[in-house]
Formats: C-alpha cells, sequence, structure tokens
C-alpha cells in the first residue's frame, strides 16, 4: 500500500512512504497470529524487497538486546574514563562481552543440541563440570551446549526450574563474569604467584 503523507504546513515536503502488512503464519494454536505493520520511505517493489525490510525490522529486537546488555550488565555509562581514547578502547572490549552475551543467549535457542566447544573453550566446559552439579538439568540433554549454558545460568543465579523459560540475558551475563573471574583465580593459583 502506498501513501503520500502532505502537511499543512507550507514548509514541509511531501514524503512517499510504504506501509508494509505482515502477518504470521503457523501461529500456536490457542493465540492469534502476530500481525506488523511496517511503514518506511524505503523503495519496497515487490515481495522479496519487502520480505527484506521485514528481515531488518526484526533484527531491531536484537540490536535493542544488545544495547541493554551494554548498559546494564557492562555498566558502560558508569565508566569515569577522561579520555576518548581510553573511552573508545573501553567500549570496544565491553562491545566484544555484550556480543557473546547475546550470542550464548540466542545460540541456547536456536541450537541447543550443539557441541559446548561451539561456544565456550575447554576450561570454562572443565570449570562448569566441577562446579556446578548435573541435578537440575534435566530438561537439557547431557553433554550439549544448552546443558552446559544451562550450568552457567545457574553460576549467574538462574534456578532452572521445570517451568522456568530458556536462560535470559541477565543470568548469563552473571554467569559469565562468575566463569571468568574463577578462571582467573584458577590461572593465577596454578602458576604459584599467589603469596610471592
Amino acid at each position: 500500500m502506498r501513501s503520500c503523507l502532505r502537511s499543512e504546513s507550507k514548509t514541509a515536503t511531501a514524503l512517499d512512504l510504504t506501509v508494509i502488512h505482515a502477518s504470521e503464519r503457523g501461529a500456536p494454536k490457542g493465540r492469534k497470529p502476530i500481525e506488523w505493520k511496517l511503514i518506511t520511505d524505503l523503495p519496497v517493489r515487490g515481495r522479496s524487497e519487502a520480505i527484506e525490510k521485514i528481515n531488518w525490522y526484526a533484527m531491531r529486537w536484537k540490536i535493542e538486546v544488545f544495547h541493554k546488555i551494554l548498559k546494564s550488565g557492562c555498566r558502560a555509562e558508569d565508566s569515569k574514563l577522561r579520555t576518548a581514547e581510553r573511552l573508545a578502547n573501553l567500549m570496544a572490549v565491553f562491545c566484544i562481552l555484550s556480543w557473546r552475551v547475546l550470542w550464548l543467549t540466542m545460540l541456547n535457542r536456536t541450537a541447543p543440541d550443539a557441541s559446548p566447544k561451539m561456544a565456550l573453550t575447554d576450561t570454562e566446559i572443565a570449570l562448569l563440570d566441577e562446579l556446578i552439579s548435573d541435578v537440575g538439568n534435566r530438561r537439557c540433554r547431557p553433554g550439549t551446549l544448552a546443558f552446559y549454558l544451562t550450568k552457567l545460568a545457574r553460576l549467574g543465579g538462574y534456578l532452572a526450574r521445570a517451568a522456568d523459560p530458556p536462560p535470559g540475558n541477565v543470568v548469563i551475563w552473571r554467569g559469565l563474569s562468575r566463569l571468568t573471574d574463577i578462571e582467573l583465580g584458577a590461572e593465577i593459583g596454578a602458576a604459584g604467584n599467589v603469596g610471592n
């Protein structure tokens, strides 16, 4: 559907917009299909371009979640750095950390039966086996990515009850933060530099 919005103001210019109406196929039983109405000023000359714009919009939520992790998990706004160069370096590290948390969360939902080595190091896997018992991990097949990411989330406070939804970004962030601290402590202890 094409439309042109006109303002009564003499200084405003006409704006060509396209409205894309999308409806979810195969909605779960007992729930109405999700419907989106997107308005864009980008050209939409056919079905493939409309689907492209819908896919772009769908990525918006992941971008919002990434920024939430960056602001809340990394607490980027709390840094008290005085130079732009230092702030840029810190933000580069925070972006990598935020991406990893988002990626782990999404991977847990899209590829739960994958190998844990797809996302975790051998050391991280070994530490999770040592720190978190397998009890309470009944919903996941042992040895899978979901199994280890549930352990990671449990380290971050996830309760892993039968009715709980999959672990989210917050518990993955907390678990990864604690696991990193534990891993650094284990490395320092193994090096024998403690107390010297």
